[in-house]
């Protein structure tokens, strides 16, 4: 599975956020936390239902949607 395809987007939950592999937790939720500082081996010790895999996976669709924005405005 590629990693980018883990996140899912559900008009009924967390108000149409992405989220991870349909569960409740958010690209946004992970990506604040790291952006925090916190690890993460401390957001899969918190989060147990994640795995390595949906860390990266946040961190692609943050890439890609980075990406695909800068191409909009050039």
């Amino acid at each position: 599975m590629n990693n980018i395809q883990r996140i899912t987007i559900e008009p009924g939950k967390r108000g149409g956020q992405p989220c991870i592999r349909g569960m409740r937790i958010t690209v946004y939720d992970v990506l604040s936390l790291l952006a925090t500082g916190i690890s993460e081996q401390e957001i899969l010790d918190d989060y147990p239902e994640l795995d390595h895999e949906d860390i990266l996976a946040c961190l692609s669709y943050a890439a890609e949607r980075e990406h695909h924005s800068t191409r909009i405005a050039m």
